[in-house]
């Protein structure tokens, strides 16, 4: 690059976005998603995609979107990099208390325990951190079935500790009970107000002797039932006023409460909605603080993300990795102070050394290798990111209002509300899950039926629910059906093979498999292989062109049902299917988990 081209480059938009406009349109209409009629503004409407909560999320950044926005809450600088949190929940103690010191050897920086029902044993907390320096790494509690019971017994090994910067009990009252723990007394049909202020008095009380934090703001806990990212964003802003208010009227002041606060959200493999989430949840968080009263130099937050549960698959765990390690990167460049890459394999059960080696190396990479964390909000300043995380703030604290307007958190988890609209979310994933607009890799696309999964043993009994995005697709991979479908394929490989592989796949994603013999020149050469020694299946498919249709699929129909076929399936248009007598069709954008219930209840 030559010196004028790089002071070009440098002195602004050489381009202006009619520019394009045209440029994009040109490639729509190429796409034939624009007519030659379409004007080329309309590439905007194309490709603008919306998400769950409704907020459109621009195709191109420019300076327009971001003119009137306020200025962003950065995150505090991170030295070296973010703090690399590992997680045990292995109810074995001397299993996690080789994990936890394997972690702490290989990059880990701090530990997140669950204890009580969902892990480790409360009278095995002793053995599980008797190798570890409590002086020097921290250690975060979760133990949603005995909060301060887990906080005491933590304290006495603690004593005369200095605790260092992280450390935190972990207690989330609120989040316990909606994660269907009776850990608050005299609850109820939910959670108690009295009950709630009590557990969050004895562990503000314990932190300031310990000199450790005391809360965690877990917004992961709506999240793994389904909530969407404003959803999360709203929880976590009122359950954080909650306790500043609980806080509050046990006589601590608001500047010594947030510094007992920390939160924990989720990164998702939706990496600009992930970064923008974690940058607004920052903004709205100060600005709460601003109105309650904080001193300037205490309205930072401390943020630990946690790569989500609900987007890894049970089937083909590999995929997992990918999906980790874009969240990872999400949560380093949306200013995560802590970050816990979940394993690979933790949807089947346990994680193994290995998942665990892998889980820590991403971190690892990303801070040593990509250097993510040397800038503190890499994202900032970036038009279309800076736009997003104001409308998603934006959206968050509409969602608080709504929280507060039914009467604060606690009566919006009693009256159903906050779980309706979660339930409003999870149906609409669901019917884009279905439809394959949001693909799931390995399940919904490109699924291997015949993979051998890795063995794992068993969470605790009382391990945290999660409601998987592709649970109903992982529900027909649990029970695959014994019946396979026979392909008819028609004409040549190049006629046929596209619509042979879509539909292959899409029967593998709901535990079908197909028999597939090859080239079919015409209706006698199908019907020697269906009434073959690989075929007399019920279900057929026909899978070829739509020429290949119309000169000979009403006759193949017609033969395969002589000649046994139940049901009949085309692959190709409705209109084509029932010109030619098929009892059903596919293609892309059905329904696919109603075609596949369908198509299974049909080979039973």
């Amino acid at each position: 690059m030559t010196t004028d081209e790089h002071l070009a480059l440098a002195d602004g938009q050489d381009h202006d976005v009619a520019e394009w406009e045209r440029a994009a349109a040109a490639v729509l209409r190429k796409a034939r998603r624009l007519t030659e009629d379409d004007p080329d503004d309309a590439v905007w409407g194309r490709l603008t995609r919306t998400t769950l909560d409704g907020i459109g999320i621009s195709p191109l950044g420019t300076p327009a979107l971001v003119a009137d926005l306020p200025d962003p809450v950065r995150p505090p600088a991170r030295g070296d990099g973010w703090d690399v949190r590992g997680l045990l929940a292995d109810p074995d103690a001397e299993t996690s208390a080789a994990a936890a010191l394997t972690d702490l050897e290989n990059g880990v920086t701090s530990l997140w325990i669950q204890v009580g029902e969902s892990g480790v044993a409360v009278d095995d907390l002793p053995r599980v951190l008797a190798d570890v320096l409590l002086e020097v790494a921290p250690v975060v509690l979760d133990a949603p079935s005995d909060p301060i019971g887990v906080a005491t017994r933590f304290a006495e090994l603690a004593q005369g500790v200095t605790l260092p910067p992280g450390t935190n009990l972990g207690v989330d009252p609120v989040g316990a009970v909606l994660r269907g723990f009776e850990t608050l007394p005299s609850t109820g049909s939910g959670p108690a107000r009295g009950s709630s202020t009590t557990v969050v008095g004895q562990a503000a009380e314990l932190a300031q002797e310990l000199g450790c934090r005391a809360l965690v703001v877990d917004g992961t806990t709506v999240h793994d039932l389904g909530a969407s990212d404003v959803q999360e964003l709203g929880y976590v802003l009122a359950l954080g006023a909650h306790y500043l208010r609980t806080l509050e009227a046990a006589g601590i002041g608001v500047d010594e409460a947030a510094g007992l606060v920390e939160f924990r959200l989720a990164a998702t493999d939706e990496q600009f909605e992930t970064i923008a989430k974690l940058r607004a949840v920052r903004r709205s968080w100060a600005r709460m603080l601003e109105l309650s009263g904080a001193s300037e130099d205490r309205r930072n937050m401390s943020l630990h993300v946690v790569t989500s549960r609900p987007m890894m698959t049970k089937y083909d765990p590999w995929v997992n990795m990918l999906r980790t390690c874009v969240a990872a990167f999400a949560a380093g460049v949306g200013g995560a102070d802590a970050v816990t890459v979940l394993p690979f394999d933790a949807r089947l059960g346990l994680p193994d050394a290995f998942a665990r080696r892998i889980a820590r190396n991403t971190s690892t990479l990303l801070v040593e290798e990509s250097h993510v964390a040397k800038v503190a909000d890499p994202a900032g300043g970036s038009f279309a990111v800076e736009k997003l995380t104001d409308d998603l703030a934006v959206a968050g604290w509409e969602e608080l209002g709504r929280l507060e307007s039914a009467g604060g958190v606690l009566d919006a988890l009693e009256d159903g509300s906050l779980q309706a609209r979660i339930d409003t979310v999870v149906a609409e994933r669901d019917r884009q899950i279905a439809r394959r607009q949001r693909a799931l890799t390995g399940l919904t696309e490109f699924p291997n039926l015949h993979e051998t999964l890795p063995e794992r043993a068993p969470y605790a009994e009382g391990a945290l629910p999660v409601r998987p995005y592709g649970q109903p697709f992982e529900a027909l991979r649990d029970a695959p059906a014994e019946a396979k479908v026979f392909l008819a394929t028609m004409g040549t490989i190049a006629a046929h093979t596209a619509r042979a592989t879509f539909a292959s796949n899409l029967f593998a994603a709901g535990g079908i498999d197909v028999v597939n013999a090859g080239r079919h020149d015409d209706t006698e050469a199908v019907l020697k292989d269906f009434t073959g020694p690989d075929g007399g299946q019920q279900v057929v498919c026909l899978v070829g062109n739509d020429q290949a249709y119309a000169e000979w699929g009403t006759d193949l129909v017609q033969a395969l049902r002589d000649a046994g076929a139940a049901w009949v399936v085309l692959a190709g248009k409705a209109d084509v299917g029932a010109d030619v007598g098929a009892d059903d069709t596919v293609a892309m954008g059905v329904d696919a988990l109603d075609f596949l219930t369908r198509t299974r209840e049909k080979l039973a």
